[in-house]
């Protein structure tokens, strides 16, 4: 197998994202301009004046003159031609080559778009404030963000949204639901959810505002540490290290790691934060490319925490890299997982820059455990299953967070007085 270690990875050319997926606008419908020479028994020339076939000596094995063909029909005869954007159209002919992949992952971005993109992932835009992606056909909540219109409204990781503004979901894609539930502050979408404890669809009115994506929560419950990540974006090795830091001070007996309703972010971010739980050069996660290349990514950094009793809560809404450091904990060093079955979702998306801004994200590989387990479409079984039910939510009540207190308590009781680590700060 081949090993490659995660520091010489060239992370400036290629950008892998991990999570379920954050996508912002629905990609525009088209295709685009060229002139061509149909058929050697009844030649003509149709020309589509604008673009010029540079790749000359492409295989005869597609008869790419259909797609021609088609264009010459829509600039013949549909009845808005006059009006078309031929721009726009180019963009919807790479949609729509992307969307014949068939996987709900690979995605064309426009530039508009792919500006929209960064701005997720950088942490701050207008909406609701909920990740969606799309399960078993099925448009869903991943999960609501902290503190977000959508927590507020009541959604939860799992919900299944059926309408946005009256119209049916079925079919559609995440980029056209996140063009239907973004908008202007302070406007208000109208969502119908459907949720295994609802009898029928319930609707949903929200209120739209800025959305800042929370990044950490940290705090002592009695001599437990507990860290509450809530993605995998950016800046969150760096606030890790502050709240890990600001933990250890207190010379904790234990830890619990939250990542409940975290969608995932960067693959990179994912392995550095092992980093901090296991023993340098332990296997994090493997990619294994469609051309049969596997690639390993393994832990490094300063071990804080190897040797503290660890538990980790997931949820539905715990995806991606979530699942991969859950994943690494649990099958390496033994790590209880409590919570709910995680979100399912082990694939690989590269990022690619077209030269006017446009982009593609693309299902390059997919991952695997340290144990050998697919994460994809399979998800992780927590060890404890607790569940919050919609009395535990209206009195504020957590039971999964109260039983991973008691579960590593449980922990730490089995850990001569003697042999709980003082941990060494000086980093």
């Amino acid at each position: 197998m081949k090993k490659i270690n995660i520091k010489k990875i060239n992370i400036k050319k290629i950008i892998k994202i991990c999570f379920s997926v954050v996508v912002l606008a629905v990609l525009i419908g088209g295709a685009f301009y060229y002139g061509y020479e149909r058929g050697k028994e009844n030649p003509q020339i149709n020309i589509v004046r604008g673009v010029v076939n540079l790749e000359n000596g492409n295989s005869e094995a597609v008869d790419f003159s259909l797609f021609w063909d088609a264009w010459k029909v829509l600039e013949n005869k549909y009845v808005g031609a006059q009006k078309l954007d031929n721009q726009n159209l180019v963009y919807g002919a790479i949609s729509g080559l992307v969307d014949s992949l068939g996987d709900e992952n690979s995605v064309f971005f426009s530039p508009t778009d792919a500006k929209k993109f960064n701005q997720d992932i950088s942490g701050q835009f207008y909406g609701i404030g909920a990740q969606l992606d799309i399960k078993d056909g099925q448009l869903m909540i991943v999960a609501p963000l902290k503190d977000s219109p959508a927590e507020r409204a009541g959604l939860k990781a799992g919900d299944k949204i059926m309408k946005v503004n009256d119209k049916d979901t079925y079919g559609m894609i995440v980029e056209e639901a996140v063009k239907l539930i973004r908008g202007e502050q302070g406007t208000t979408v109208k969502l119908a959810i459907s949720r295994d404890s609802f009898s029928e669809p319930k609707e949903f009115l929200i209120i739209r505002d800025i959305i800042r994506v929370p990044t950490i929560d940290s705090k002592m419950i009695g001599d437990v540490a507990y860290i509450h990540l809530y993605n995998f974006y950016e800046q969150s090795p760096f606030m890790f290290y502050q709240a890990a830091i600001e933990m250890a001070l207190k010379n904790p007996k234990g830890l619990i790691l939250d990542l409940r309703d975290n969608p995932g972010g960067y693959l990179d971010a994912a392995v550095n934060l092992a980093g901090w739980f296991l023993k340098s050069d332990s296997v994090v996660v493997t990619e294994e490319f469609g051309s049969g290349e596997i690639q390993t990514y393994t832990s490094y950094g300063n071990s804080l925490f190897k040797d503290l009793p660890v538990v980790i809560l997931i949820n539905g809404g715990s995806a991606s890299a979530s699942e991969i450091l859950a994943g690494a904990l649990k099958d390496l060093k033994g790590v209880k997982l409590i919570g709910e079955k995680s979100f399912g979702k082990g694939t690989v998306q590269q990022l690619e820059t077209l030269k006017d801004g446009s982009m593609v994200k693309i299902t390059v590989a997919h991952w695997r455990m340290p144990g050998g387990e697919l994460i994809d479409k399979n998800g992780i079984n927590p060890d404890f299953e607790v569940k919050i039910s919609e009395e535990d939510l209206t009195a504020d009540r957590d039971p999964q967070l109260d039983k991973a207190v008691e579960v590593i308590k449980g922990e730490i009781s089995k850990m001569p007085s003697n042999l709980i680590p003082i941990l060494n700060i000086n980093l």
